[in-house]
């Protein structure tokens, strides 16, 4: 197998930083998508005023639906919730709706929710930011729906319970991104986020 380009880098510190694994839904002029992500956190200081960051690649096809739409859900995830951590992160949604399987609500903003998972924070971007290789949202939350109780899917128990044929696929297709990522890391645009051009 390929050399993984971090293995001698900063980046396996800085992994000690990473968050919760979550799914992120959205949907965009009626096209709908999923993923995963571990970059996804508490981004208010005031209680009254709840928010939520999440940075999402740029060459994920969810970044350009929450780009236009501005709406996204972040779900907590389970421990045992494996099967939505491959059907969200292992396919392409350039190529099929990856909810067609699972169980989805129509939220009060029109984004799609995971009606099985730890809770859903339903959200609308207030500000966006050029990160490089990914773009760094902004969110108030708009609702919140519970779902069952569970511990929490965090990356450090993601790497260390991954199956190990799961595992060899998730790690090929990293290595695989960190090309096209590189290229796009180094220039940030400081273009100013439009707003929402397109309704859900």
């Amino acid at each position: 197998m390929a050399q993984a380009a971090w293995e001698d880098s900063p980046y396996v510190l800085l992994r000690h930083l990473t968050l919760p694994v979550v799914a992120v839904t959205t949907i965009a002029a009626g096209r709908r998508n999923g993923m995963i992500a571990n970059s996804a956190q508490r981004a208010s200081l005031v209680p009254a005023v709840p928010r939520i960051s999440v940075y999402i690649s740029k060459t994920n096809f969810t970044h350009d639906l929450v780009y236009a739409s501005g709406l996204l859900a972040i779900h907590l995830l389970r421990r045992d919730q494996w099967s939505v951590i491959w059907e969200l992160g292992l396919r392409s949604g350039q190529d099929a709706d990856k909810l067609t399987g699972l169980e989805v609500r129509t939220g009060e903003t029109g984004c799609p929710f995971l009606t099985d998972c730890r809770s859903a924070f339903e959200c609308r971007v207030v500000n966006a930011m050029d990160a490089g290789a990914s773009t760094f949202f902004l969110a108030d939350i708009v609702a919140v729906h519970e779902g069952t109780e569970g511990p929490i899917m965090t990356s450090e128990y993601f790497r260390a319970h991954m199956p190990a044929d799961r595992k060899r696929i998730y790690e090929e297709r990293l290595i695989a991104a960190q090309s096209e990522l590189a290229r796009l890391a180094s220039p940030v645009s400081r273009t100013v986020w439009p707003g929402a051009v397109s309704a859900p």
